[in-house]
């Protein structure tokens, strides 16, 4: 059954099926061939997993980060960005990893961050002298804390598929993405350095603070979530609909850039990405339910439990299935997949929930700009109309250091709790 069912898995990845047909696709066929019982489960599984009023959130972050970023968010973020770092050596590579930041605040998303910012600096840097390539790379990078800083869309799905507090996911998110970004920023000072890439312009206060009023209402969105959710005014899901409306009110009547012409297509785009990652759910939990019934959980705790009782062992390992599996399938299918087989193994060694759950998604995060196939990889090789063996080369730096950052936060734990616990969670 297993070999059927992974065999056809990657068979139906290799001739470019998307991921959520596959994961559908190749379970119904294990159903069909092997239990065989009615393929009436399959739609009534695939119901079943995404039937939660904890799911409802997804929609309403994909809507904020869309509002958002068409009210002219990202434009200014850019410039806030710009004013702090623009006129150290190499200052545009700094603004993405910044902005990069910024909007994972809003955004919620690896992919919709990619997008934005190689929409918005791809061609300022390719004018500034920039490489395509190297440009592409500091992108796609700057991306990969757009599921790591909340509010993350992958955090929601963790929470609700292992039962840990999406609050606290979003505090023990915080620390990783900033060091992340920051990792990146020191990354590309020293390769723009090498490159003799110059500084341009100079620091101005009044510039920053002049930057910082036009994009003050952009940086409240997490605020107002986090403060609402440990306010104990609205749970994550209202959250999620707070964050809505919000972007709507900023997007439409303070910057003026969302017009009621463009709306309609905006809330298409939302509704899109968010049935695209409810299918992925939906197909990533039946394709779970199938490998519980094989006792693949039960198996894959026994022989991580075999080969060491360390609990730092065992979470290297899940480093290295997850920095792998993130290369191929998407990150929210990644963990209604492996946090049934993963997560309860993490407990038995006395892991924190919270912990286990960041650190997760920070290996499935560098798993997006991962050769061969990471999913920010295809994102900006389309803005930058480059084949991926031309990015692949030029990541490379930015791919070490964050695997660097993954062993730091895998060796000091309290880096992802410091938060949770300085506010009692």
């Amino acid at each position: 059954m297993l070999l059927i069912i992974f065999g056809s898995f990657v068979l139906l990845l290799v001739i470019g099926t998307p991921i959520g047909v596959a994961l559908g696709l190749s379970t119904a066929i294990v159903i069909y061939t092997v239990i065989k019982i009615p393929l009436i489960v399959v739609t009534q599984r695939m119901f079943t997993a995404i039937d939660s009023f904890s799911f409802m959130a997804i929609p309403f972050f994909m809507l904020a980060g869309s509002f958002m970023a068409s009210g002219g968010v990202t434009k200014r973020l850019v410039n806030f960005a710009n004013s702090l770092v623009g006129f150290v050596r190499g200052g545009l590579a700094l603004v993405v990893a910044v902005t990069g930041m910024f909007f994972a605040a809003i955004s919620g998303s690896s992919a919709a961050t990619t997008a934005a910012l190689g929409s918005t600096l791809f061609d300022e840097m390719e004018k500034s002298g920039y490489k395509r390539d190297f440009a592409a790379a500091i992108i796609a990078s700057g991306g990969t804390t757009g599921i790591v800083i909340p509010p993350s869309i992958t955090l929601v799905v963790f929470g609700i598929t292992a039962g840990v507090s999406i609050g606290d996911l979003f505090l023990g998110g915080f620390a990783p993405g900033i060091i992340m970004g920051v990792s990146m920023c020191i990354v590309s000072y020293f390769l723009c350095k090498k490159k003799g890439i110059k500084a341009k312009g100079s620091f101005s206060v009044m510039n920053v603070l002049r930057s910082f009023k036009d994009s003050f209402l952009a940086l409240m969105m997490p605020v107002i979530i986090l403060g609402g959710i440990y306010g104990g005014i609205f749970t994550p899901t209202e959250a999620a609909a707070v964050a809505a409306v919000y972007g709507l009110i900023i997007g439409m009547f303070v910057y003026k850039e969302l017009s009621f012409k463009n709306l309609p297509s905006v809330i298409l785009n939302a509704a899109i990405n968010t049935t695209v990652i409810m299918f992925i759910v939906g197909g990533a939990n039946l394709f779970g339910w199938i490998l519980t019934n094989a006792q693949v959980p039960h198996k894959v705790a026994t022989f991580m439990v075999s080969i060491s009782t360390n609990h730092i062992v065992f979470l290297m390992l899940v480093n290295l299935l997850l920095l792998f599996v993130g290369t191929l399938i998407n990150a929210s299918a990644a963990v209604v997949i492996l946090v049934p087989i993963l997560f309860p193994v993490a407990m038995s060694f006395g892991i924190n929930p919270v912990f286990f759950g960041v650190l997760m998604i920070v290996n499935l995060a560098i798993g997006c700009i991962t050769p061969p196939v990471g999913l920010d990889l295809f994102v900006v090789s389309g803005i930058a109309k480059l084949p991926i063996e031309k990015i692949t080369k030029a990541i490379l730096p930015y791919l070490i250091v964050l695997i660097v950052d993954l062993l730091i936060l895998t060796y000091f734990p309290q880096i992802i709790l410091f938060i949770p616990h300085l506010l009692g969670r």
